[in-house]
């Protein structure tokens, strides 16, 4: 789609992410423990770990869902939680957020009219980038996994962020869409566009620019797949984690 060909969004000098001490505690429970780690404009960060590790949290807090306990966390320039930066950023979460008794278009339309952003022609795009054209029609409640998947995205791109959320986004994608899902997300970085995902998919993991291991609501080790590898001394970045999981 046309509007996807060019950049679309002023460029940053500043990190688009960067958290100091960011900290979340349920009760007794620390599920997000001191982070400090910042995105540059246009990389793909991952956050490597196992379920249960703090990843949806800390997705939460930098989006202002959740306040932090203590530290701080900016975003695109601004302290978060902060309603200004929202008609900036896209979330795709984990679990299907789509309303399953309308349509694919109805739902991409209905999202991009929340952010004060809607355009006939970029909902049509974005479904076209979702390969659901044929589909837009179709009641979601009907589709499969992956559709939905698709659909999600196209939710989190309609109103052109500068920021993307993903949450695990390729959880029941078959592999060919998982391919074709990442190949795209390099597309937007080359757009400038920043994206921070969560992962527990290694080989998800070695496409990202910079990673942050997580376990246990703390961040092990943060670098590039390559850094990380050899800083552990180890082959496979699989390796590597269990090495700084010790």
């Amino acid at each position: 789609p046309h509007t996807h060909k060019q950049v679309y969004h002023a460029r940053m000098t500043d990190p688009v992410i960067q958290t100091h001490a960011l900290t979340k505690r349920f009760d007794r429970i620390t599920a997000v423990n001191g982070l400090d780690f910042q995105v540059e404009e246009g990389q793909t960060y991952g956050i490597l770990g196992p379920n249960g590790c703090g990843k949806t949290t800390l997705i939460r807090l930098l989006l202002g869902i959740l306040p932090p306990t203590s530290g701080e966390a900016t975003v695109l320039g601004q302290t978060v939680p902060n309603r200004r930066i929202r008609g900036r950023i896209g979330y795709m979460p984990q679990a299907t957020a789509l309303y399953e008794d309308l349509t694919v278009r109805e739902n991409v339309a209905f999202y991009a009219r929340l952010t004060g952003n809607y355009s006939s022609s970029q909902v049509s795009d974005v479904i076209e980038l979702a390969n659901l054209t044929d589909r837009a029609n179709d009641i979601v409640s009907v589709l499969s996994g992956g559709m939905m998947r698709r659909a999600s995205l196209a939710c989190a791109l309609v109103h052109q962020p500068a920021l993307l959320f993903l949450d695990e986004p390729t959880v029941g994608v078959d592999p060919a869409l998982r391919v074709q899902l990442w190949d795209y997300f390099g597309t937007l970085n080359d757009l400038g566009v920043s994206i921070l995902v969560s992962t527990h998919i290694m080989d998800e993991a070695e496409r990202c620019h910079r990673l942050g291991l997580m376990q246990n609501g703390r961040m092990l080790a943060e670098g590039t797949p390559s850094e990380l590898r050899q800083q552990a001394g180890r082959d496979t970045l699989e390796q590597a984690f269990l090495y700084f999981a010790r």
